[in-house]
């Protein structure tokens, strides 16, 4: 949902890190965790591209 305009932005790449190889490789007691901080920077980057 973020589009074209967030990609280039660092942030996007370290969000689809922390989805797909950081989930992977966790435990299952942290996956939660990483979850949660994977929300926390789609919802920064969201904020941040709107100001754009």
């Amino acid at each position: 949902m973020l589009g074209d305009v967030a990609k280039p932005h660092p942030g996007y790449k370290r969000a689809l890190t922390l989805l797909n190889d950081r989930f992977r490789k966790s435990k299952l007691a942290q996956r939660l965790a990483v979850l949660q901080s994977a929300a926390w920077l789609i919802d920064v980057l969201e904020r941040t591209t709107t100001v754009l």
